[in-house]
């Protein structure tokens, strides 16, 4: 989600998507007793999956399947299944792991496929709730409108990248519609570089039933998490598509290697509402 009003910095990435992209058509169901009902049912699973959250917080045998199933079982919550078609994900360890950026459930889509660390805005992740979901996720907190603060976690993703670990971020650096996609800038891309590991780049989109592309997961604009929240839960089904690509080795150009994983997805570029010096 862009910088909220009063609060933008002329470095920030900054989409042109917002809440005029947002649309919903026939997906949503015209019976309010049904959505009454839809919503009663999805309530009462998050009920049900809430304690598996405190035990997800801590280290246990198993816990990156653990990962994955719970990220699943979150997206059904919502009304969104999920498909994985492309490239076999193959067994590699310390792996940089990119996808275009749409919604906050984006997280739980990949996490669901590729369960690792993810690089987050450390502004969504403050409050106790959020703050666990932040220990499940292993949220590698980064401060947006603090360009200096930005090689600080680039080594902190080139350590955990050396370590072994995957690692997921979203190069655009901010979230776009499903329709319209922003660039790929390099700062996280000198990450996988510097420990010399691959990246896994995936494409990320959101469908209704028919097919088309949904933009109902979108959290574009000034939106706050409870409207979008709102919205998803008024939608009968969303479907969660994960095309994964070919595997991309580092080289030597942060830059060569961002134009790639761009190339790979099959994201073009929008024209930027800004500049992005964060970018260099």
């Amino acid at each position: 989600m862009n910088a909220p009003a009063g609060r933008a910095h002329p470095w920030l990435p900054r989409a042109t998507c917002d809440a005029g992209c947002v649309r919903i058509g026939d997906a949503a169901s015209s019976r309010p007793l049904l959505v009454v009902l839809r919503v009663t049912l999805r309530l009462m699973l998050a009920l049900l999956l809430a304690p598996g959250v405190a035990l997800l917080a801590v280290p246990l045998p198993g816990r990156t399947r653990v990962q994955r199933v719970y990220c699943r079982m979150v997206l059904r919550c919502f009304g969104i299944r999920i498909t994985v078609t492309g490239s076999p994900i193959r067994n590699l360890r310390g792996v940089l792991v990119v996808s275009p950026h749409m919604s906050w459930l984006d997280v739980f889509a990949i996490g669901s496929v590729l369960p690792g660390s993810f690089v987050a805005r450390a502004d969504m992740f403050t409050g106790p709730a959020t703050g666990i979901v932040a220990r499940i996720l292993k949220i590698i907190p980064i401060e947006r409108s603090s360009l200096r603060r930005l090689p600080a976690v680039v080594d902190i993703v080139a350590r955990r990248l050396s370590g072994g670990q995957t690692v997921v971020c979203f190069p655009e650096g901010t979230t776009w519609c499903g329709r319209d996609g922003g660039a790929f800038y390099p700062a996280m891309f000198q990450a996988a570089i510097d420990a010399s590991r691959p990246v896994q780049p995936l494409r990320l989109t959101y469908h209704h039933a028919d097919g088309s592309v949904s933009t109902v997961p979108a959290f574009v604009g000034d939106e706050t998490l409870v409207e979008s929240i709102r919205r998803l839960l008024t939608v009968r089904r969303t479907l969660a598509r994960v095309h994964v690509e070919s595997l991309q080795l580092p080289g030597t150009d942060r830059r060569a290697l961002a134009r790639r994983c761009q190339s790979v997805v099959g994201v073009r570029a929008a024209r930027p509402a800004g500049h992005l010096l964060v970018a260099s």
